[in-house]
């Protein structure tokens, strides 16, 4: 018998619609930068990514955003028309990584807001998770690859200082990394995702989970047992138990 709460995952149209034709979720305006910090210097901003940023180098959020607008560390820089940074809580407990940005996501500045986000949207729900109060999520390169394509190695390294800060400044106790290009971005770890999802990796001290990207869901419909989408069901009730068991431990 089938769950009433896993049909919810199944709500959305099976295809994945072409980019120009998604829309963004409602309530999700495009963002503008934020006002730079009065202490901001562009020029301490590596414009190579040959040049780190080191660890710490955030005092907070806000002002890695704030750099992250101003960014010219690939050459992504050149064809973005918003910074996709982040949405979510600033603390929460999962973090959420993804590839890169959409079209959708290039135009409003925020991660996973097309199908996908809304496909995403259902499966926190369906376990009771909510993306503004529990979750915080980002992705691997914060700029769209053309035609939404992978990003390139080079890519990911320019931008990969970035996102160690965002793990360092939100702490979460669970990271969820949405297909190989954020495992691999994240961890290193290059097999593929259909052999690793749903099992726990430990990462710098960190507890991290591969899973299916929503996209992927999108574009494979079946419910039957054993299908992605029925493996996503088994693998968000797994991380939802964890959680509760992180935070039971903490209190």
């Amino acid at each position: 018998m089938t769950h009433p709460e896993q049909m919810s995952l199944f709500d959305l149209a099976p295809e994945l619609p072409a980019p120009e034709s998604l829309v963004p979720a409602p309530g999700h305006p495009p963002v503008t930068a934020p006002p730079l910090p009065s202490n901001f210097n562009p020029d301490l901003i590596p414009t190579s990514a040959a040049i780190p940023i080191p660890p710490g180098t955030y005092p907070d959020l806000p002002t890695l955003t704030a750099h992250c607008h101003q960014c010219q560390r690939c050459d992504l820089a050149a064809t973005r028309t918003h910074v996709v940074v982040d949405r979510g809580h600033p603390q929460a407990d999962i973090m959420i990584i993804g590839e890169g940005p959409g079209q959708n996501e290039d135009e409003t500045g925020l991660p996973f807001v097309g199908k996908a986000g809304q496909l995403l949207e259902k499966i926190l729900e369906s376990v009771q998770l909510n993306s503004e109060r529990d979750v915080y999520i980002c992705n691997v390169v914060k700029c769209r690859p053309p035609g939404n394509r992978v990003p390139t190695p080079e890519e990911v390294a320019a931008c990969r200082p970035y996102l160690l800060e965002q793990i360092r400044l939100v702490d979460p106790k669970i990271i969820l990394l949405t297909g190989a290009t954020a495992v691999r971005g994240v961890t290193g770890n290059k097999e593929g995702i259909t052999k690793i999802r749903g099992q726990w990796l430990h990462w710098e001290g960190r507890l991290c989970m591969p899973i299916f990207h929503p996209a992927y869901l999108l574009r494979n419909p079946s419910r039957e047992k054993g299908s992605p989408k029925w493996l996503m069901w088994q693998d968000i009730q797994t991380v939802r138990a964890k959680l509760d068991e992180l935070r039971q431990d903490a209190d």
